[in-house]
């Protein structure tokens, strides 16, 4: 099957080039220009569309994921189909993974494997905590679907945090998308400004019960010291054991985005980069060091890229109050 895969891909992959730039051209319009038109940051719908890309392949069954997508006009899904379909046929012909999107081996992930490996690893380490934690708060939390992803309501308190045009966004979306979200506490929050715990208590957060932290895809675009203040205030106000989980960037990383076409986008969306790590040498010792600096415990570290002589680009870390 792999052989007659090929057969069909190769021929259909070149028809498909120019369907496929102009899916990159909708996807792009749509992700950039309209986003910035209603004022929500461009990179919540890369994520969303890496993970519809995800689901459709097998990876992860994400089937809000699915539907939140359909609803939002700064994504197409038409778009993607054109980029991708010639992948996806050839992925049910097969049922193998080629080029995007891929799993790849830890320490082996290179740029291209971000969006893919870094949800998987995020959800590896929330799933060995469910059943351990009674309070879930997603910061910064775009358009994640993890509160609706088979999800027992009883089971544990969910929070979003957000800044309040985004999650205004994401609820007439997920009303469209006739996803249920009665069971989520949604907090509007400036992140830089707003004392986190203070609205979290307001919206019923209880420091006594243990909480896991998910601050996905944010680090990168605060400030050092912003970093450090939610850390503390972590370590501050959550129970013994609880987790707050992120991802933190190599600094070589930032600065090859700040000095590629990278730094075009970010200047039209007006989302610059920020904090980073000196990931190159002893990144274990950097990591744990910055860890324990603000009174948290170091857990798993997940470091993508680390086969790379530079080091890794990236790591998925685990730190407990």
């Amino acid at each position: 099957m792999r052989l007659i895969s090929f057969l069909v891909y190769i021929p259909l992959q070149i028809a498909f080039i120019p369907l496929a730039i102009v899916g990159v051209v909708l996807v792009a319009y749509r992700q950039m220009i309209v986003s910035k038109k209603m004022g929500i940051s461009q990179t919540a719908i890369e994520v969303i569309n890496g993970r519809w890309t995800m689901h459709v392949f097998g990876l992860r069954n994400d089937v809000a994921t699915a539907d939140l997508a359909a609803k939002l006009p700064n994504t197409s899904i038409f778009g993607l189909w054109l980029v991708i379909f010639p992948l996806w046929v050839k992925y049910k012909i097969s049922g193998e993974l080629f080029l995007y999107p891929r799993i790849p081996h830890s320490g082996a992930e290179n740029l291209s494997d971000l969006l893919v490996a870094r949800t998987l690893y995020f959800d590896r380490i929330i799933e060995s905590a469910i059943g351990t934690i009674d309070q879930f708060v997603l910061m910064g939390a775009g358009y994640d679907t993890r509160a609706y992803r088979g999800v027992n309501p009883q089971q544990m308190t969910f929070f979003e945090l957000d800044q309040p045009d985004v999650q205004a966004h994401k609820l007439e979306a997920l009303a469209n998308a006739n996803i249920s979200c009665d069971h989520v506490h949604f907090v509007s929050v400036d992140f830089t400004r707003d004392n986190v715990f203070e609205k979290l208590a307001e919206a019923g957060y209880d420091p006594d019960k243990k909480t896991l932290f998910l601050w996905e895809g944010v680090t990168l675009y605060l400030s050092e010291a912003e970093v450090r203040k939610t850390m503390r205030s972590v370590s501050s106000h959550a129970c013994k054991n609880s987790i707050l989980l992120a991802d933190i960037y190599a600094n070589r990383m930032l600065n090859i985005a700040k000095s590629t076409v990278g730094k075009q986008v970010m200047d039209y969306t007006n989302e610059g980069l920020g904090f980073g790590l000196d990931l190159n040498t002893s990144w274990k010792d950097v990591l744990l060091g910055f860890v324990e600096s603000e009174s948290l415990s170091l857990g798993e570290a997940i470091f993508m890229g680390s086969d790379s002589d530079s080091g890794p680009f990236m790591v998925v870390v685990e730190m407990r109050c």
